[in-house]
């Protein structure tokens, strides 16, 4: 009988030869694990580092993701090349030094953080590592660098660093026209404030509208911006009381600068002239500069527009109680003359100085609550009652202008909401100062009137084309 032998391969190797085989193999995995390759080391040496994560130039970080989690404050921090989250900039020398060995493109030298609601500089120099000392230092060198405080939602700061990662620049566009910066001086350290405007054209244009409810929604409509349609109230105030006088169907007409940049409008300059119809009667007023370079209004004769006091101490108010001697008193319940006369408006709306003068007195008076009164001349006297508080220098002795804002409306003392009780004093006796015939201010000198109907014709003749040339437009645009 045969015997059948095994092949080679089929054979089976000895015992011990298997156990020697398995001990070199677990020794082998051993130093893997205990000796990485130097690759693995690097990585591992490395944390993982939110700027390898945020390598992409045109990524933006998430404010909320780069906020420390102990910083209740937030700020949407934008790349402008390739920027590193706000919380990794405690280590700024490391992420800005540039590696040659590394895959990554160079990293950024810019960080762009946009102001979100609750943000003060402080919390963003605390979020991006720059500390409270360095902010304070910047502050007391140059009082206009407290400009960079007055943060507005969305606005945008731009921080620079050097390649040793110090803060070199912070720069703010406050708008088309202005930017503010900061710049480290290198020899001194110190980093010195510059304000930067640019220059605009300004173009002649003529508008005008019709009253259907308010002078605000008129001028809305007819595309003049608010602060226009208040220096236009102020221009007429000595004859116009627009919280009360206005009419639907009373009209006016004005010519203005617009401001231009690279053709495009970014704002307003004077009024030049204006022309309003209230209750059927015309009033015409024309800025004039005279020769020692004091501008005013002046009527379309010479005369000055421009009184000792203007009609109204609130803008666009409504008068809630008038002048009455025999008036029943809201919180007494009895009869008391009321002396003055009252315009209702929101809590914290401004109160202007009817006339220029000098204050004598301020402060708490009784019933009246937080009141200025205000001396002008020998002969007038205004009092301004139930103020919510005063403006900044309002003191005993103070000179204010018309026109200055004094105070704020408020409700203290006896009143029942907010309102500003307003009186007017001739020679100490109380009188309606909405029915008393207010002095005027002087009128153009006869030497320069030709030089004023010079310099002023050319705007009446404007005022005068304005309101065919719209309304032939309106009707055009209409068929």
């Amino acid at each position: 009988m045969t015997t059948k032998h095994d092949s080679p391969q089929q054979q089976a190797y000895p015992k011990k030869h298997l156990i020697a085989a398995s001990g070199v193999a677990a020794m082998v995995s051993m130093v893997l694990v205990v000796f990485p390759s130097k690759q693995v080391e690097a990585n591992r040496a490395v944390p993982e580092s939110p700027a390898a994560l945020h390598a992409t130039p045109s990524k933006t970080v998430s404010p909320k993701a780069a906020a420390s989690k102990a910083t209740p404050l937030t700020a949407s921090v934008q790349q402008t090349t390739v920027t590193e989250p706000v919380n990794t900039l405690a280590t700024v020398p490391e992420l800005l030094e540039e590696t040659p060995e590394s895959n990554q493109a160079p990293l950024a030298r810019e960080v762009t953080v946009k102001v979100e609601q609750g943000d003060t500089l402080s919390a963003i120099f605390a979020r991006l590592d720059l500390g409270h000392s360095l902010l304070m230092s910047m502050l007391e060198q140059d009082k206009n660098t407290r400009q960079f405080t007055n943060l507005k939602l969305d606005q945008e700061l731009l921080f620079a660093f050097d390649e040793q990662g110090q803060l070199e620049r912070i720069s703010s566009k406050l708008s088309p026209l202005e930017s503010i910066e900061l710049n480290r001086n290198p020899d001194t350290g110190h980093y010195n404030f510059s304000k930067h405007t640019r220059e605009t054209t300004h173009v002649e244009t003529t508008a005008r509208g019709t009253i259907d409810s308010s002078l605000f929604g008129a001028t809305q409509a007819a595309g003049i911006p608010y602060n226009l349609a208040l220096n236009m109230a102020n221009v007429f105030a000595y004859d116009i009381d627009f919280a009360r006088d206005l009419r639907t169907g009373d009209s006016f007409e004005v010519v203005y600068e617009q401001k231009m940049l690279d053709d495009q409008i970014v704002g307003t300059g004077n009024i030049l002239a204006a022309r309003f119809t209230n209750k059927g009667k015309t009033l015409t007023a024309v800025r004039y500069v005279d020769k020692s370079g004091q501008p005013s209004y002046y009527n379309s004769d010479g005369t000055s527009s421009r009184r000792a006091f203007i009609r109204t101490p609130v803008d666009f108010s409504r008068i809630s109680s008038k002048f009455n001697p025999g008036r029943k008193h809201p919180v007494l319940n009895k009869i008391r003359a009321h002396r003055g006369v009252d315009y209702a408006a929101p809590t914290g709306t401004p109160i202007k100085a009817t006339g220029n003068g000098k204050i004598a007195f301020v402060g708490n008076k009784n019933g009246y609550g937080k009141t200025i009164i205000i001396q002008h001349g020998g002969k007038y006297r205004t009092l301004y009652a139930h103020m919510n508080g005063y403006a900044k220098g309002m003191r005993n002795g103070s000179t204010v202008s018309q026109g200055q804002v004094i105070g704020y409306v408020g409700k203290t003392g006896l009143a029942t909401g907010p309102h500003l009780h307003y009186e007017f004093h001739v020679n100490g006796t109380h009188i309606d100062p909405l029915s008393h015939k207010l002095p005027t201010a002087d009128p153009i000198p006869k030497s320069e009137m030709a030089r004023f109907k010079q310099a002023t014709q050319p705007y009446i003749a404007m005022l005068d084309q304005a309101k065919p040339t719209l309304l032939a437009k309106a009707e055009s645009s209409e068929e």
